[in-house]
C-alpha cells in the first residue's frame, strides 16, 4: 500500500511517498481501508520531532486523523489519534474509532474530527460560552477557528475575529463573526470596545507567541487566555503575577487528548460534532484537497498559510 514516511526530523522536505506491507491488527485492532486522511498542525510537530511526538522509532508513516471503512465489514467509522494514518490503510484500536452517521461523507468527517472536537471542547468546557459572552477567536478563517466561530454563535456568544487577510475575514463573517480584525494588531482596543469597556469572557488562542501578551489585556476580569495552539511559536513565559494585575485571569494549555482520554469521552465528544453535521447545523469548509502522494504540498500550503478551513489527503485504493 501507499504512505508518507520520514526518516529523519525536518522540513516538509523529509517527507516521501513509497510501498509498505499492509499493517497487521493486533488484539483488539480492526483494519481500515483509508477514505481521507486530516492535515493538522499536530502532523507538523510529529514531522519536526517536537515534544511530545519525538523520540519514536524512525522511518515512520506520518498522521493520525482521517476516516474510511472497516475492512471486512463496512463499517464507516472515523477517528483522531490512530498513530501512521498518512496510509491507504491503517490497523487501529477499536477503542479509537467512532461510527459515522449516515448522512455524514466520510471526508467531511475526516475534515471535522480534530477540529471539530476541539472548538467544541474550547466551548463547552475550557470557557463554557454564555448568552452575550464577548470572546475573541484568532485565525478565524482556519479550521478550528470557522467551526469554533460557529459555536459560539450557537451558544448565544459574540465573535471578535482575527484573521491575516480581508479574503479571510469575509469567510470569518460568513461562519458568524460580528467584527473581525485584518492583521490581528489592536484586537485587544477593539474587543473592549466592542463590549461596553469590560472585555472578552475569553481568548481562544492557537497562534502563541505573537498574540499571547495582548490578549492577556484584551481579556475582562477574571477571564480566560486558552492557548489551544502555538502556530507562531510558544509564548514568552508569564510571569504568575502579572495576572492579578490584569484583573485575576485564568490561563490555559488544553490538550484534545485530557478531553477525549477515555474511550467513552471520545464518542460522546466526537458523536455531539458528527451529529450536528448531519443535522446541517455545522458548516465544515474543505479548503483544500491532496492526493496521498502530494502531502509535501499540503504541509508548504498549511504552514505558508495559504490554505484556509481544513486540508485533506485522498489515498488510492488500497
Amino acid at each position: 500500500m501507499q504512505a508518507v514516511l520520514y526518516e529523519r526530523p525536518g522540513g516538509p522536505e523529509v517527507l516521501t511517498v513509497g510501498d509498505v506491507p499492509d499493517p497487521e491488527p493486533g488484539d483488539g485492532q480492526v483494519l481500515v481501508d483509508v477514505a481521507a486522511v486530516g492535515v493538522n498542525f499536530r502532523d507538523v510537530y510529529e514531522r519536526e520531532g517536537r515534544p511530545p511526538y519525538s523520540g519514536g522509532t524512525l522511518p515512520a508513516v506520518l498522521g493520525a486523523e482521517g476516516a474510511g471503512t472497516v475492512v471486512g465489514t463496512g463499517e464507516r467509522v472515523a477517528w483522531l489519534e490512530v498513530a501512521g494514518s498518512y496510509a491507504a490503510r491503517v490497523a487501529a484500536e477499536r477503542a479509537a474509532l467512532v461510527p459515522v452517521p449516515d448522512g455524514v461523507p466520510l471526508d467531511m468527517a475526516a475534515a471535522v474530527m480534530l477540529q471539530g472536537c476541539t472548538a467544541q471542547y474550547l466551548v463547552a468546557d475550557s470557557h463554557p460560552v454564555s448568552e452575550g459572552d464577548w470572546v475573541v477567536v484568532h485565525s478565524a478563517a482556519g479550521g478550528v477557528g470557522l467551526l469554533l466561530t460557529q459555536l459560539v454563535r450557537a451558544r448565544g456568544g459574540h465573535v471578535l475575529a482575527t484573521t491575516s487577510t480581508e479574503e479571510k475575514a469575509a469567510l470569518a463573517r460568513a461562519a458568524g463573526a460580528d467584527d473581525v480584525v485584518v492583521g490581528y494588531d489592536g484586537f485587544a482596543a477593539r474587543v473592549r470596545e466592542l463590549s461596553g469597556g469590560e472585555g472578552a469572557a475569553a481568548v481562544y488562542d492557537g497562534v502563541g507567541r505573537t498574540t499571547f501578551a495582548e490578549g492577556l489585556t484584551a481579556l475582562r476580569p477574571t477571564g480566560r487566555m486558552i492557548v489551544y495552539g502555538a502556530a507562531s511559536g510558544q509564548p514568552e513565559p508569564l510571569q504568575v503575577q502579572s495576572l492579578a494585575g490584569h484583573g485575576s485571569l485564568y490561563v490555559q494549555r488544553p490538550t484534545l487528548k485530557t478531553y477525549t482520554r477515555t474511550p467513552e469521552m471520545l464518542r460522546e465528544r466526537a458523536g455531539a460534532v458528527l451529529d450536528l453535521v448531519a443535522a446541517g447545523r455545522l458548516d465544515v469548509r474543505i479548503g483544500g484537497r491532496y492526493p496521498l502522494a502530494e502531502a509535501r504540498r499540503a504541509h508548504e500550503d498549511l504552514e505558508g498559510r495559504r490554505s484556509t478551513g481544513k486540508l485533506l489527503l485522498e489515498p488510492p485504493a488500497a
